[in-house]
Protein backbone atom coordinates (compact mmCIF):
# COMPACT_ATOMS: atom_id res chain seq x y z
CA UNK A 1 0.00 0.00 0.00
CA UNK A 2 1.43 3.44 -1.41
CA UNK A 3 0.30 6.89 -0.31
CA UNK A 4 -0.37 6.85 -4.41
CA UNK A 5 -3.04 4.13 -3.88
CA UNK A 6 -4.98 6.27 -1.30
CA UNK A 7 -5.51 7.91 -4.80
CA UNK A 8 -3.91 11.45 -2.82
CA UNK A 9 -3.00 14.19 -5.52
CA UNK A 10 0.96 14.91 -6.75
CA UNK A 11 1.55 17.60 -4.78
CA UNK A 12 0.35 15.95 -1.55
CA UNK A 13 2.95 12.61 -2.45
CA UNK A 14 5.81 15.20 -3.50
CA UNK A 15 5.01 16.74 0.17
CA UNK A 16 5.39 13.34 1.70
CA UNK A 17 8.38 12.44 -0.01
CA UNK A 18 9.87 15.55 0.94
CA UNK A 19 9.12 14.34 4.54
CA UNK A 20 10.28 10.60 4.47
CA UNK A 21 6.96 9.32 4.41
CA UNK A 22 6.50 6.57 1.91
CA UNK A 23 3.82 4.23 3.47
CA UNK A 24 0.58 4.95 4.99
CA UNK A 25 0.10 3.90 8.93
CA UNK A 26 -3.03 1.41 9.31
CA UNK A 27 -5.03 5.19 11.16
CA UNK A 28 -4.16 6.64 7.41
CA UNK A 29 -5.21 3.30 5.13
CA UNK A 30 -8.72 3.45 7.14
CA UNK A 31 -9.32 7.24 7.41
CA UNK A 32 -8.38 8.64 4.42
CA UNK A 33 -11.10 7.16 1.82
CA UNK A 34 -14.07 7.84 3.48
CA UNK A 35 -12.68 11.61 4.10
CA UNK A 36 -11.91 11.74 0.59
CA UNK A 37 -15.81 10.98 -0.10
CA UNK A 38 -17.26 13.45 2.27
CA UNK A 39 -17.66 11.42 5.18
CA UNK A 40 -18.29 12.27 8.67
CA UNK A 41 -15.35 10.05 10.43
CA UNK A 42 -14.68 9.28 14.33
CA UNK A 43 -11.37 7.63 14.73
CA UNK A 44 -9.79 6.19 17.48
CA UNK A 45 -6.20 6.13 17.83
CA UNK A 46 -3.52 7.56 20.01
CA UNK A 47 -0.39 10.16 19.13
CA UNK A 48 2.13 8.46 16.94
CA UNK A 49 -0.49 6.76 14.13
CA UNK A 50 -0.43 9.23 12.10
CA UNK A 51 -3.54 10.69 12.36
CA UNK A 52 -2.95 14.01 12.26
CA UNK A 53 -1.79 12.84 8.55
CA UNK A 54 -5.11 11.05 8.04
CA UNK A 55 -7.26 13.99 8.42
CA UNK A 56 -4.99 16.62 7.07
CA UNK A 57 -4.06 15.51 3.94
CA UNK A 58 -7.69 14.55 2.98
CA UNK A 59 -9.01 17.72 3.66
CA UNK A 60 -6.57 19.62 1.92
CA UNK A 61 -7.07 17.24 -1.23
CA UNK A 62 -10.90 18.32 -0.93
CA UNK A 63 -10.26 21.91 -0.66
CA UNK A 64 -7.54 21.97 -3.92
CA UNK A 65 -10.75 20.47 -5.53
CA UNK A 66 -12.99 23.19 -4.49
CA UNK A 67 -10.28 26.07 -4.09
CA UNK A 68 -11.77 29.38 -2.93
CA UNK A 69 -10.20 32.64 -1.92
CA UNK A 70 -10.04 33.43 1.74
CA UNK A 71 -12.06 35.59 3.47
CA UNK A 72 -11.15 37.86 6.21
CA UNK A 73 -11.86 36.16 9.55
CA UNK A 74 -13.81 33.48 8.45
CA UNK A 75 -11.88 30.05 7.63
CA UNK A 76 -13.07 26.90 5.81
CA UNK A 77 -11.17 24.52 8.28
CA UNK A 78 -11.32 24.57 11.85
CA UNK A 79 -9.55 22.30 13.81
CA UNK A 80 -10.15 22.28 17.88
CA UNK A 81 -6.77 21.08 19.92
CA UNK A 82 -6.73 20.62 23.55
CA UNK A 83 -3.18 22.06 24.12
CA UNK A 84 -1.48 24.68 22.63
CA UNK A 85 1.41 22.56 21.81
CA UNK A 86 -1.13 20.03 20.16
CA UNK A 87 -2.42 23.11 18.37
CA UNK A 88 1.01 23.90 17.34
CA UNK A 89 2.36 20.62 15.95
CA UNK A 90 -1.17 20.32 13.68
CA UNK A 91 -0.44 23.69 12.32
CA UNK A 92 3.26 22.50 11.34
CA UNK A 93 1.61 19.88 9.80
CA UNK A 94 -0.86 21.91 7.50
CA UNK A 95 2.55 23.80 6.49
CA UNK A 96 4.54 20.72 5.93
CA UNK A 97 1.91 19.08 3.50
CA UNK A 98 0.84 21.88 1.99
CA UNK A 99 3.35 23.19 1.06
CA UNK A 100 2.82 22.67 -2.88
CA UNK A 101 -0.35 23.94 -2.68
CA UNK A 102 -1.64 27.56 -2.16
CA UNK A 103 -3.67 27.49 1.28
CA UNK A 104 -2.81 29.85 4.38
CA UNK A 105 -3.53 28.91 7.83
CA UNK A 106 -3.15 30.23 11.21
CA UNK A 107 -2.67 28.84 14.88
CA UNK A 108 -4.16 30.40 17.95
CA UNK A 109 -4.32 29.76 21.71
CA UNK A 110 -4.09 31.54 24.76
CA UNK A 111 -0.84 32.39 27.02
CA UNK A 112 0.82 34.41 24.41
CA UNK A 113 -0.56 37.92 23.26
CA UNK A 114 -3.79 38.03 20.68
CA UNK A 115 -2.16 40.54 17.88
CA UNK A 116 -0.54 38.63 15.76
CA UNK A 117 -3.40 36.34 15.69
CA UNK A 118 -5.75 38.23 15.12
CA UNK A 119 -3.60 40.14 11.89
CA UNK A 120 -3.62 36.76 10.40
CA UNK A 121 -6.94 35.75 10.45
CA UNK A 122 -7.56 39.73 9.16
CA UNK A 123 -5.58 38.60 6.13
CA UNK A 124 -7.30 35.77 5.34
CA UNK A 125 -7.30 32.24 6.34
CA UNK A 126 -8.33 28.87 4.64
CA UNK A 127 -7.81 26.73 8.10
CA UNK A 128 -7.63 27.66 11.57
CA UNK A 129 -6.75 25.46 14.14
CA UNK A 130 -7.51 27.01 17.72
CA UNK A 131 -7.62 25.87 21.66
CA UNK A 132 -11.18 26.62 22.46
CA UNK A 133 -10.44 28.91 25.54
CA UNK A 134 -9.05 31.56 22.85
CA UNK A 135 -10.66 31.05 20.06
CA UNK A 136 -14.07 31.61 22.14
CA UNK A 137 -12.44 35.12 23.15
CA UNK A 138 -11.92 35.84 19.89
CA UNK A 139 -14.88 35.10 18.67
CA UNK A 140 -16.89 37.25 21.44
CA UNK A 141 -14.23 40.16 20.13
CA UNK A 142 -15.69 39.44 16.50
CA UNK A 143 -12.66 38.85 15.44
CA UNK A 144 -13.38 35.32 14.12
CA UNK A 145 -16.61 33.95 12.24
CA UNK A 146 -17.69 30.58 11.64
CA UNK A 147 -20.23 30.85 9.12
CA UNK A 148 -18.67 29.32 6.50
CA UNK A 149 -16.82 26.35 7.95
CA UNK A 150 -17.05 23.43 5.45
CA UNK A 151 -15.25 21.16 8.05
CA UNK A 152 -14.66 20.31 11.09
CA UNK A 153 -11.95 18.64 13.77
CA UNK A 154 -12.09 17.89 17.24
CA UNK A 155 -8.86 16.36 18.21
CA UNK A 156 -8.08 14.21 21.02
CA UNK A 157 -11.80 14.78 21.97
CA UNK A 158 -11.07 12.57 25.45
CA UNK A 159 -8.63 15.07 26.54
CA UNK A 160 -10.94 17.92 25.73
CA UNK A 161 -13.72 16.59 28.14
CA UNK A 162 -10.96 15.55 30.68
CA UNK A 163 -10.15 19.00 30.82
CA UNK A 164 -13.53 21.01 31.01
CA UNK A 165 -14.16 22.19 27.53
CA UNK A 166 -17.34 20.53 26.65
CA UNK A 167 -19.36 23.47 27.16
CA UNK A 168 -16.51 25.41 25.47
CA UNK A 169 -16.64 23.22 22.58
CA UNK A 170 -20.56 22.74 22.09
CA UNK A 171 -21.26 26.47 21.73
CA UNK A 172 -18.18 26.62 18.97
CA UNK A 173 -20.20 23.78 17.26
CA UNK A 174 -23.60 25.80 17.69
CA UNK A 175 -22.19 28.75 15.40
CA UNK A 176 -20.80 26.44 12.92
CA UNK A 177 -23.08 25.31 9.60
CA UNK A 178 -24.85 22.36 10.36
CA UNK A 179 -23.80 21.34 6.60
CA UNK A 180 -19.97 20.24 6.73
CA UNK A 181 -17.52 17.47 7.24
CA UNK A 182 -16.98 16.85 10.81
CA UNK A 183 -14.42 14.45 12.31
CA UNK A 184 -13.59 13.11 15.95
CA UNK A 185 -10.57 11.33 16.95
CA UNK A 186 -9.80 10.25 20.42
CA UNK A 187 -7.71 8.15 22.06
CA UNK A 188 -10.68 6.27 23.96
CA UNK A 189 -14.58 6.34 23.33
CA UNK A 190 -15.67 6.49 26.81
CA UNK A 191 -19.44 7.53 27.09
CA UNK A 192 -19.05 11.16 27.19
CA UNK A 193 -16.84 10.72 24.08
CA UNK A 194 -19.58 8.58 22.60
CA UNK A 195 -22.11 10.87 22.82
CA UNK A 196 -20.42 13.81 22.19
CA UNK A 197 -19.71 11.72 18.42
CA UNK A 198 -23.29 11.68 18.38
CA UNK A 199 -24.56 15.01 18.41
CA UNK A 200 -22.17 16.22 16.28
CA UNK A 201 -21.69 13.40 13.68
CA UNK A 202 -23.86 12.30 10.73
CA UNK A 203 -24.10 8.81 9.79
CA UNK A 204 -20.09 8.17 10.55
CA UNK A 205 -17.37 5.87 9.48
CA UNK A 206 -15.59 4.47 12.92
CA UNK A 207 -11.83 3.75 12.17
CA UNK A 208 -9.59 2.21 14.95
CA UNK A 209 -6.23 1.45 16.02
CA UNK A 210 -6.46 -0.64 19.29
CA UNK A 211 -4.24 0.34 21.85
CA UNK A 212 -2.08 -2.97 21.99
CA UNK A 213 -1.24 -2.70 18.18
CA UNK A 214 0.34 0.42 19.49
CA UNK A 215 2.22 -0.76 22.47
CA UNK A 216 3.05 -4.30 21.36
CA UNK A 217 4.68 -4.21 17.79
CA UNK A 218 7.49 -1.50 18.29
CA UNK A 219 7.93 -0.28 21.83
CA UNK A 220 9.92 -2.63 24.07
CA UNK A 221 8.18 -2.28 27.31
CA UNK A 222 9.70 -3.01 30.75
CA UNK A 223 8.76 -2.16 34.44
CA UNK A 224 11.40 -1.73 37.51
CA UNK A 225 10.11 -2.77 40.44
CA UNK A 226 11.42 0.24 43.35
CA UNK A 227 10.97 1.53 46.91
CA UNK A 228 9.39 4.81 46.31
CA UNK A 229 12.41 7.25 48.02
CA UNK A 230 14.71 5.29 45.28
CA UNK A 231 13.29 6.34 42.51
CA UNK A 232 15.49 9.67 41.85
CA UNK A 233 18.50 6.95 42.16
CA UNK A 234 17.13 4.58 39.96
CA UNK A 235 16.15 7.32 36.70
CA UNK A 236 19.75 9.09 37.48
CA UNK A 237 21.20 5.14 37.06
CA UNK A 238 19.09 4.95 33.67
CA UNK A 239 19.98 8.43 31.80
CA UNK A 240 23.36 8.13 32.57
CA UNK A 241 23.37 4.86 30.12
CA UNK A 242 24.70 5.75 27.20
CA UNK A 243 22.00 4.65 24.60
CA UNK A 244 19.10 7.17 26.38
CA UNK A 245 19.94 10.14 23.93
CA UNK A 246 16.66 12.10 24.22
CA UNK A 247 14.20 10.96 27.34
CA UNK A 248 10.84 12.13 28.06
CA UNK A 249 9.98 11.38 32.08
CA UNK A 250 6.35 11.42 33.27
CA UNK A 251 5.51 12.46 36.53
CA UNK A 252 2.04 12.93 38.19
CA UNK A 253 2.00 16.36 39.12
CA UNK A 254 3.43 19.79 38.42
CA UNK A 255 5.35 19.97 41.63
CA UNK A 256 6.85 16.54 40.54
CA UNK A 257 7.90 17.34 37.86
CA UNK A 258 9.81 20.56 39.06
CA UNK A 259 11.50 18.10 41.71
CA UNK A 260 12.72 15.59 39.23
CA UNK A 261 14.07 18.14 36.68
CA UNK A 262 16.06 20.22 39.32
CA UNK A 263 17.46 17.09 40.46
CA UNK A 264 18.72 15.46 37.44
CA UNK A 265 20.18 19.11 36.64
CA UNK A 266 22.12 19.20 40.29
CA UNK A 267 24.01 16.08 39.49
CA UNK A 268 24.87 16.99 35.69
CA UNK A 269 22.17 16.22 33.56
CA UNK A 270 20.20 18.79 30.98
CA UNK A 271 16.68 18.39 32.10
CA UNK A 272 13.69 20.42 31.51
CA UNK A 273 10.11 20.55 32.87
CA UNK A 274 7.29 20.80 30.60
CA UNK A 275 3.35 21.96 32.68
CA UNK A 276 0.33 23.31 32.87
CA UNK A 277 1.98 26.12 35.29
CA UNK A 278 5.07 27.30 32.94
CA UNK A 279 4.24 30.12 30.57
CA UNK A 280 3.52 29.52 26.84
CA UNK A 281 7.02 30.88 26.34
CA UNK A 282 9.10 28.45 28.38
CA UNK A 283 7.32 25.65 27.32
CA UNK A 284 7.98 26.01 23.59
CA UNK A 285 11.80 26.92 24.30
CA UNK A 286 11.93 23.69 26.60
CA UNK A 287 10.35 21.83 23.11
CA UNK A 288 12.33 23.15 21.13
CA UNK A 289 15.77 22.93 23.28
CA UNK A 290 14.97 19.07 23.79
CA UNK A 291 14.14 18.58 19.83
CA UNK A 292 17.60 20.15 18.93
CA UNK A 293 19.29 17.65 21.67
CA UNK A 294 20.67 20.57 24.19
CA UNK A 295 18.44 19.09 26.62
CA UNK A 296 18.69 15.31 27.24
CA UNK A 297 15.49 14.92 29.48
CA UNK A 298 12.52 16.64 29.54
CA UNK A 299 10.01 15.95 32.45
CA UNK A 300 6.53 16.59 31.94
CA UNK A 301 2.83 16.35 33.00
CA UNK A 302 0.44 14.21 31.22
CA UNK A 303 -1.77 17.05 29.69
CA UNK A 304 1.57 19.17 28.91
CA UNK A 305 2.59 16.35 27.48
CA UNK A 306 -0.33 16.14 24.60
CA UNK A 307 1.17 17.58 21.10
CA UNK A 308 4.85 16.81 22.15
CA UNK A 309 5.39 15.27 18.54
CA UNK A 310 9.55 14.06 18.48
CA UNK A 311 10.35 11.58 16.03
CA UNK A 312 13.71 11.08 18.26
CA UNK A 313 13.01 10.26 21.56
CA UNK A 314 14.18 6.78 21.99
CA UNK A 315 13.32 6.16 25.66
CA UNK A 316 10.05 6.75 27.70
CA UNK A 317 9.88 6.71 31.66
CA UNK A 318 7.10 6.29 33.59
CA UNK A 319 8.53 7.48 37.19
CA UNK A 320 5.05 7.61 38.27
CA UNK A 321 2.61 5.19 36.96
CA UNK A 322 -0.57 6.90 35.84
CA UNK A 323 -3.66 6.08 37.72
CA UNK A 324 -5.94 5.75 33.99
CA UNK A 325 -4.34 2.68 31.76
CA UNK A 326 -5.47 4.78 29.01
CA UNK A 327 -2.72 7.20 29.89
CA UNK A 328 0.20 4.59 30.01
CA UNK A 329 -0.60 4.21 25.97
CA UNK A 330 -0.74 8.02 25.18
CA UNK A 331 2.58 8.13 27.13
CA UNK A 332 4.81 5.28 25.31
CA UNK A 333 3.49 6.05 22.38
CA UNK A 334 5.76 8.93 22.29
CA UNK A 335 8.91 7.11 21.46
CA UNK A 336 8.62 4.33 18.31
CA UNK A 337 7.49 7.63 16.41
CA UNK A 338 7.97 7.56 11.98
CA UNK A 339 8.25 4.08 11.86
CA UNK A 340 11.80 3.78 14.76
CA UNK A 341 11.84 1.33 17.40
CA UNK A 342 11.39 2.70 20.97
CA UNK A 343 11.34 1.42 24.69
CA UNK A 344 9.56 2.35 27.29
CA UNK A 345 10.20 1.92 31.55
CA UNK A 346 8.00 2.23 34.18
CA UNK A 347 8.71 2.57 38.07
CA UNK A 348 6.48 0.32 40.28
CA UNK A 349 6.57 0.61 44.12
CA UNK A 350 4.25 -1.09 46.01
CA UNK A 351 1.17 1.71 46.02
CA UNK A 352 1.85 1.52 42.02
CA UNK A 353 0.31 -2.37 41.69
CA UNK A 354 -2.97 -1.82 41.28
CA UNK A 355 -2.34 0.83 38.46
CA UNK A 356 0.25 -1.83 36.78
CA UNK A 357 -2.30 -4.39 37.03
CA UNK A 358 -5.11 -2.05 35.35
CA UNK A 359 -2.44 -1.00 32.39
CA UNK A 360 -1.21 -5.39 31.81
CA UNK A 361 -5.37 -5.70 31.09
CA UNK A 362 -5.97 -2.83 28.91
CA UNK A 363 -3.02 -3.45 26.59
CA UNK A 364 -3.27 -7.55 26.70
CA UNK A 365 0.20 -7.78 27.74
CA UNK A 366 2.58 -8.75 30.43
CA UNK A 367 4.78 -6.86 31.01
CA UNK A 368 8.68 -7.96 31.52
CA UNK A 369 10.53 -7.35 34.65
CA UNK A 370 13.64 -5.83 34.32
CA UNK A 371 16.33 -6.16 37.78
CA UNK A 372 18.49 -3.26 38.57
CA UNK A 373 20.64 -2.35 41.56
CA UNK A 374 17.60 -0.41 43.59
CA UNK A 375 15.38 -3.34 42.74
CA UNK A 376 12.43 -3.97 45.43
CA UNK A 377 11.20 -7.18 45.94
CA UNK A 378 8.93 -5.58 48.23
CA UNK A 379 7.32 -3.90 45.81
CA UNK A 380 7.24 -6.74 43.26
CA UNK A 381 5.62 -8.91 45.73
CA UNK A 382 2.86 -6.62 47.00
CA UNK A 383 -0.09 -8.61 46.99
CA UNK A 384 -3.30 -6.31 47.14
CA UNK A 385 -5.33 -6.76 44.14
CA UNK A 386 -2.81 -6.40 42.12
CA UNK A 387 -1.82 -9.30 39.67
CA UNK A 388 1.18 -11.93 40.17
CA UNK A 389 4.52 -10.69 39.48
CA UNK A 390 6.38 -12.11 35.78
CA UNK A 391 8.10 -14.53 35.89
CA UNK A 392 11.85 -14.32 36.60
CA UNK A 393 14.26 -13.98 33.94
CA UNK A 394 18.18 -12.81 34.25
CA UNK A 395 19.15 -10.54 31.83
CA UNK A 396 20.97 -12.91 29.17
CA UNK A 397 18.99 -15.77 30.26
CA UNK A 398 18.61 -18.57 27.51
CA UNK A 399 14.68 -18.25 28.14
CA UNK A 400 13.02 -16.65 24.98
CA UNK A 401 9.68 -14.56 25.96
CA UNK A 402 7.20 -14.60 23.66
CA UNK A 403 5.01 -11.72 22.18
CA UNK A 404 2.92 -11.14 24.58
CA UNK A 405 5.73 -11.18 27.63
CA UNK A 406 8.29 -8.92 26.36
CA UNK A 407 6.09 -6.07 24.18
CA UNK A 408 6.64 -7.84 21.14
CA UNK A 409 10.61 -8.11 20.71
CA UNK A 410 10.77 -11.50 21.78
CA UNK A 411 13.41 -11.18 24.58
CA UNK A 412 16.08 -9.96 23.07
CA UNK A 413 18.64 -7.11 25.32
CA UNK A 414 18.09 -3.77 22.47
CA UNK A 415 17.56 -1.11 24.76
CA UNK A 416 18.55 -2.65 27.94
CA UNK A 417 20.75 -0.55 30.37
CA UNK A 418 24.03 -2.06 31.92
CA UNK A 419 23.85 -3.14 35.30
CA UNK A 420 20.55 -3.77 34.55
CA UNK A 421 18.86 -7.29 34.68
CA UNK A 422 15.74 -8.64 33.47
CA UNK A 423 13.12 -10.73 35.38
Amino acid sequence: MTFATLNLIEPLQRALSKEGYTTPTPIQIQAIPPLLEGRDVVGIAQTGTGKTAAFVLPMLQRMTQDHKVPMRNSPRVLVLAPTRELAAQIGQSFSAYGRFLRFRHTVIFGGVGQGPQVNALSQGVDILVATPGRLLDLIEQRYVKLSNVEFLVLDEADRMLDMGFIVDVRKIVALVPQKRQTLLFSATMSPPVTQLARSLLKDPVRVEVTPEKMTVERIEQKVLFVDEDKKGELLLGLVRQGHLKCVLVFTRTKHRANKVAEMLEKSGIKADAIHGNKSQSQRMRALQNFKTGRVQVLVATDIAARGIDIDAISHVINYDLPNEPESYVHRIGRTARAGADGTAYSFCASEDRDFLRDIERLTRTKIETLEHPHHSERAMNAVGTAARPPPKQQWGGQRRFNRGGSGGHGGGNRGAPRHFKRR
